[in-house]
């Protein structure tokens, strides 16, 4: 089931799956879904790992005029951005990507 996230005002986001587990040497997929209820131009996404430490592993603006987007992530990371999800996929696991990551959204203005 997703995770859902609750915004203030015209973002919503939800996170799926909320949890999984991978292999070392695997790997994932996590998806991030952003619905937003009025017209934008800019979308701040951020994948965060381990919340509570901060460790920043993709930082991207979206650009509603520009749909589809890939953009650079930490090494064996790869964010695409196919509106409305964003997915972060992980690539030769490794004993040390364990944790929680977490999808962030910003409406920029």
């Amino acid at each position: 089931t997703p995770t859902l996230f609750p915004a203030a005002g015209a973002l919503q986001v939800s996170q799926s799956p909320g949890e999984t587990r991978v292999t070392v040497g695997g790997g994932a997929a996590l998806g991030c879904q952003v619905l937003v209820s009025e017209p934008w131009d800019m979308l701040r996404l951020e994948w965060v790992k381990d919340v509570g430490h901060g460790v920043l592993l993709c930082d991207t603006r979206l650009h509603s005029a520009a749909p589809t987007t890939v953009a650079p992530c930490a090494p064996r990371l790869h964010l695409a951005w196919h509106p409305p999800c964003a997915t972060l996929s992980l690539h030769h696991a490794r004993e040390d990507d364990a944790g929680r990551y977490l999808c962030r959204v910003t409406l920029e203005i």
